[in-house]
């Protein structure tokens, strides 16, 4: 009979494990903080009720197409913009002012590994929230365009709005004041849902505006969604937008970003 020998090996995990074990633990977080399942969630699915489900759909200028057809779509790009930038902001702003961020940053995960965690749990989110949301809108009548182009417009859309929309909200978190940060999170969220084309297509704002909506990310995530579920198509356009938010706020996100 012999003996096992176990000797220690002592270093760190590989990095995708700690990036996929934090990014479990800001999941559970996130799911459990009520104001942000209200933001990520409720308020979205509300609206798409609202919109597909009674007559409102019919009053509002969505699309030129079936109401539920154009307001699914933009839904999604609101839930995107919610979880990817207001819960994320928020989050992150209150855990800097405890001191969370300071710490985790001191840990092995790294702070890039930290960040990577963040933006892995938001996208755990989003996956729950297009279930719900696209499985609402079928059972409302939807009916998207099919195919392969339509599908790989989606995903591109989501990760794009993703990069650009989280880079934001760490952006804000990571200079304002954790209240600040909640005032301003919200406010922007607002000033987007209302002015922002999310629910509007740009082409109905006044003359003198379309070009100025035409640039903002919230748009080109909202009418690439609706182009790529209506005319199944890939928007490249959009997604060009977004990219390019995406590395500029991130490029901002990396000079200015404190821990403490």
């Amino acid at each position: 009979m012999t003996t096992a020998t176990y000797s220690p090996r002592p270093g760190s995990a590989p990095w995708p494990r700690k990036v996929l074990a934090h990014a479990r633990m800001e999941f559970r977080l996130l799911i459990r903080n009520g104001e942000q399942l209200l933001l990520a969630l409720v308020i979205p699915l509300g609206l798409l009720l609202l919109l597909g489900g009674t007559g409102l759909g019919n009053r509002l200028p969505l699309g030129d197409g079936a109401p539920i057809d154009d307001a699914v779509p933009r839904v999604l790009g609101l839930a995107v913009l919610s979880s990817s930038f207001t819960s994320l902001a928020i989050a992150t702003g209150f855990e800097r002012r405890y001191g969370v961020i300071k710490r985790l940053g001191a840990s092995p995960l790294s702070r890039t590994g930290l960040l990577a965690g963040k933006i892995g749990a938001v996208l755990a989110v989003q996956l729950i929230q297009l279930a719900v949301l696209a499985g609402t809108g079928f059972a409302l009548g939807w009916d998207p365009a099919g195919g392969v182009d339509a599908v790989l417009g989606v995903v591109l859309m989501v990760l794009c709005g993703t990069a650009a929309f989280g880079s934001l909200g760490l952006l804000m978190a990571g200079v304002l004041r954790a209240e600040a940060t909640l005032a301003a999170a919200n406010l922007l969220y607002l000033l987007l849902l209302v002015g922002g084309a999310i629910l509007t297509p740009v082409d109905e704002y006044p003359a003198g505006l379309q070009g100025v909506v035409r640039l903002l990310p919230s748009a080109a995530l909202a009418n690439g969604l609706a182009n790529a579920t209506v005319e199944g198509v890939i928007p490249w356009a959009a997604a060009l937008s977004l990219a390019l938010w995406a590395v500029v706020l991130g490029y901002l996100v990396s000079r200015t970003f404190r821990w403490d």
